[in-house]
């Protein structure tokens, strides 16, 4: 098994102790430090076995803080479609990048991208981005000049879209793994062959963790906006609605990126008789074990 692997399964087990590791990992004061393993991250084991510190600057931060960057833009109510779409192309672009690259790709012979791969991940980001623009389409095409109704599109609406583009996002960009099956592990860390039944599992899992970022990343700046819009400063000067949105969506989500991946473990398990009749004659013992991926 994978050091990684052999990490999660003896750290990774508890959902707190995933978040300290995923807060460690992600911490944005790590940027400021020239020695990130020692000075900020208290499971030196993680960062050389991952190899972090070689990549960690160059990579990690700068790619969330880009997601920040487009999460903001995207939910903001915009005057026309253009815009709207624009935003949510960028997002969707990178989310199923970011699906695709940290999938589980044991099944894989290379790296190389199949034409069916490309095309899937085409399709995705363009009805997710056409869906995520929906709430300015309807507005915008319909007419839509009623206070309540454009409040229920831009406030309401959003929330349960984000959510669930999220989890489609995983869900088709990830199906080969559902397809195909992933590597399962036995107790010992041996392998015991290719599982369906686990890749589903992963694929799932991990489509209801982005959901539940996505969604609670939608759902707090929106309500909250719609709760400061009733008290009197915020009545008085509604220049004050911008900022506290764009602060509220980029504090949400930055705190919820760890606990989104750490809903789920990296190492999971799934039931011996849950897998297929052929891996069940060769699997020992009740659990096997399965990389989720991110």
């Amino acid at each position: 098994m994978d050091p990684n692997l052999l990490y999660w399964k003896a750290e990774g087990q508890s959902f707190l102790r995933r978040l300290k590791i995923w807060v460690n990992l992600l911490n944005p004061t790590l940027l400021l430090s020239s020695d990130v393993s020692s000075n900020h991250c208290s499971d030196p084991i993680l960062w050389d076995e991952w190899k972090i510190p070689d990549v960690y600057l160059v990579i990690l931060l700068p790619a969330f803080i880009y997601l920040i960057s487009q999460v903001v833009a995207s939910l903001l109510p915009h005057s026309t479609v253009k815009p709207a779409l624009f935003w949510q192309f960028l997002l969707q672009s990178y989310s199923a990048g970011f699906n695709y690259a940290n999938r589980n790709s044991s099944s894989e012979q290379g790296y190389n991208i199949s034409l069916k791969q490309l095309l899937l991940i085409t399709g995705t980001v363009s009805y997710t981005t056409c869906a995520g623009a929906l709430p300015q389409i309807f507005i915008n095409r319909l007419g839509l000049r009623s206070s309540a109704v454009q409040t229920f599109f831009r406030s309401i609406l959003p929330i349960p879209l984000s959510a669930t583009l999220a989890f489609f996002n995983v869900l088709t960009v990830r199906s080969e793994e559902s397809e195909t099956g992933i590597q399962v592990f036995d107790h010992n860390g041996n392998p015991v062959g290719m599982s369906k039944a686990a890749g589903e599992k992963a694929v799932w899992e991990t489509a209801l963790s982005r959901a539940a970022l996505f969604g609670m990343t939608a759902a707090v700046p929106n309500l909250l906006v719609l709760l400061m819009k009733r008290v009197r400063p915020f009545q008085r000067n509604s220049l004050l609605v911008a900022p506290l949105r764009h602060i509220s969506t980029a504090l949400v989500l930055g705190l919820m990126i760890p606990v989104s991946f750490s809903l789920f473990p990296q190492l999971g398990t799934i039931k011996r008789e849950q897998l297929e009749e052929e891996l069940q004659a060769a699997a020992i013992g009740r659990h096997l074990f399965y990389h989720r991926g991110l």
